[in-house]
């Protein structure tokens, strides 16, 4: 064979050999792509929502609402003290969705955090949120059972996988949970803790001006005299797999052995100008219990009620408390890298 022929049959090898590296590459994308597909459910442009009523007993039902990905067109809609841009009843997008449910605040509504769960449905999660019974703005009957609010987060799981129309669009093992203040410490409770309510005796004779105890003592509650309550009253539930939790309540009632069984991924936040719930008896109190090191975000500059969205003027005027921010922060724009940050935390650890 010829110099010119060795080559002429060189150059064929090598460009055989790239021809097939090619079509393995094309091959891998394809198979990748398919994949792709078939594991991440397909986004919806818009999202979807509506209000629920669920079964409680002798009780009266508890109220909420669901928000979901959807295709159907979105309009602005009034509820309560706010706006959104939902498609109000519209057809349900997507199949094997993720579902987080939200526990709010103390006296607040399954409103509460409506800007989260709105953020969590555009990017495709289900998300259900329940006014907890006796922790509402308009009913405090029952504040101090927050056993209770574990209970109704139960039953909220429990309708969304069973008896809510939607509930064949779930995937049941891909459950999350988001709380807020008292709804932190709800999660934290429905994830497998046990707080120690004797401690609060304690804390109140050493802090007696912090809100908590002030709070206590305005209802008429003598905090040396809560002794502690039953384990058997905290209602766990296995199957959330994470957590976001802000500013809990309580925090300083889980000593290492009260959350020794929360083995969760866990984001947790605090407001760096928490006066409500001063550092480090609360968000500190909870990092250093978890057996698992969370993912751990302090807020510079943010007031305890920055984690509720920024107030329009009609909920401002009704309850300012809960509307006026620190100095230098701006609520609004920490709304915006909040929702991503949560909505990024659920898609890495419950997909």
């Amino acid at each position: 064979m010829g110099v010119e022929e060795r080559l002429h049959f060189g150059l064929k090898t090598l460009l055989s050999i790239y021809m097939r590296k090619e079509r393995l590459k094309m091959r891998l994308f394809f198979i990748v792509s398919v994949v792709l597909i078939l594991v991440l459910p397909a986004h919806a442009s818009n999202v979807g929502f509506e209000q629920i009523k669920i079964s409680n007993g002798n009780g009266p039902p508890l109220v909420g609402g669901i928000w979901y990905p959807t295709d159907a067109p979105a309009t602005e809609h009034g509820f309560g003290t706010f706006k959104q841009i939902v498609a109000q009843g519209g057809p349900i997008h997507g199949q094997g969705l993720p579902l987080v449910v939200l526990s709010h605040g103390g006296g607040g509504s399954f409103e509460s955090n409506y800007d989260t769960a709105w953020a969590l449905a555009q990017a495709g999660f289900v998300t259900a949120a329940i006014s907890h019974a006796g922790d509402t703005h308009d009913d405090q009957s029952q504040v101090l059972h927050p056993w209770l609010r574990t209970a109704q987060l139960h039953q909220l799981i429990s309708y969304m996988l069973k008896d809510w129309p939607g509930h064949d669009r779930l995937n049941n093992d891909h459950i999350g949970a988001f709380g807020f203040s008292n709804g932190g410490f709800t999660v934290l409770v429905a994830a497998g803790g046990v707080p120690d309510f004797s401690k609060i005796g304690s804390y109140c004779q050493a802090h007696p001006t912090h809100d908590l105890c002030q709070s206590l003592r305005q209802v008429g509650v003598d905090p040396s005299l809560i002794t502690a309550i039953s384990a058997d009253k905290w209602v766990g539930d296995k199957r959330i797999k994470a957590l976001v939790v802000a500013a809990p309540a309580f925090g300083f009632t889980f000593s290492p052995g009260g959350l020794a069984a929360v083995h969760l991924p866990i984001q947790l936040w605090r407001a760096a100008k928490d006066g409500h719930q001063p550092d480090p008896y609360y968000e500190e109190a909870v990092r250093l219990a978890l057996p698992r090191p969370p993912e751990y975000n302090v807020v510079t500059n943010a007031g305890h009620y920055d984690f509720l969205p920024p107030c329009e003027a009609r909920l401002a005027r009704i309850n300012p408390v809960i509307c006026v921010d620190p100095s230098n922060f701006d609520r609004a724009a920490f709304h915006t890298s909040f929702n991503a940050d949560v909505v990024r935390f659920f898609l890495a650890n419950l997909r």
